[in-house]
Formats: structure tokens, sequence, C-alpha cells
């Protein structure tokens, strides 16, 4: 049994422990292995408040993203009915502007046919007049004659205009 080098290094491991334990190996060990460990676990209690942080930005951006396009959508929404508004307004202009070109237009014509009337019937008087007097100056002579010609002449004129 001591001939065997397994026993000597057997042997040795435990002579190396009590020196190891002696000397506050395992005591420095433990306590190396104690910080690390508070170490990793304040860097997880870390990475959780961050990940809690960033569960809270991200559900303010989700909110404000979902007003964004709340706003957008009574923009666009208000816009339209600013455009039908005023498509309509446009509309009821020019169907008013066409209705009173028309009617002026019709005005006019009607001021047109009323003015051609009216020439028509001085140009129908002066012919009368004209064709009246030359009958009576052919008929009545003397100045009773001229006299009656100028009375039938200007009868004639007042009643035909």
């Amino acid at each position: 049994m001591f001939f065997n080098p397994e026993t000597w290094v057997a042997v040795a491991f435990v002579i190396l422990m009590v020196v190891f334990g002696y000397l506050g190996v395992f005591k420095s060990a433990m306590t190396a292995l104690d910080h690390r460990a508070a170490r990793i676990k304040a860097e997880l209690d870390d990475a959780a408040r961050l990940k809690q942080e960033a569960a809270k930005v991200l559900a303010d951006y989700k909110a404000r993203s979902a007003t964004a396009e709340r706003e957008a959508a009574d923009i666009i929404a208000n816009a339209r009915a600013e455009a039908e508004r005023i498509a309509a307004d446009a509309k009821a202009k020019m169907e008013d502007f066409v209705a009173r070109r028309t009617k002026t237009a019709e005005s006019k014509i009607a001021l047109a046919e009323a003015q051609a009337l009216a020439d028509v019937r001085a140009a129908a008087a002066e012919a009368a007049v004209q064709a009246a007097s030359t009958i009576l100056s052919q008929s009545v002579r003397g100045q009773v004659a001229d006299d009656l010609l100028a009375k039938g002449i200007s009868e004639v004129r007042q009643k035909l205009n």
C-alpha cells in the first residue's frame, strides 16, 4: 500500500487540503465565490430593472403611436370634410354664376327683341307717314291741306310709336 502511487497522491491531497484549511484558502475561495454571486445577483437585478424600464418605454411609445395615428386620422377626416365643403361651395358658386349669366343673356335677348320690335314699328310708322303724306298731298291742296297734313302726320306718329 505505501508503494502504490495512488496512495501517495491521496496522502499529498489530504496534506494539501489541510494546508489550504490552515491558510484560509477555503474561506478566501468562499468569499470570492460569495462576492461573485452577489455581483451576478446585482447584475441580474439591474437587468430586471432595465427590462421593466424598457417595457414602460415601449408601452409609452405604443400609446404615443396610437395617439399620433388617431390624430392623423382626425386630420385626414377634417381635410376631407373641408375639401368636400369647398367643392360644394365652388359648385354652388358656379351654379349661381351660370344662373346669373343665363339671366343676363336672357334679359339682353329680351332687350334686343324689344329694340328690334321698336325699330320695326318705327320703320312701319315712317313708311305709313310717308304713304299718308304722299296720298294727302296729292289729294288735298292749299293751306288747309297743309294744316290737315301736318296734324294727321303727327297723330299717326304718336299712335304708331
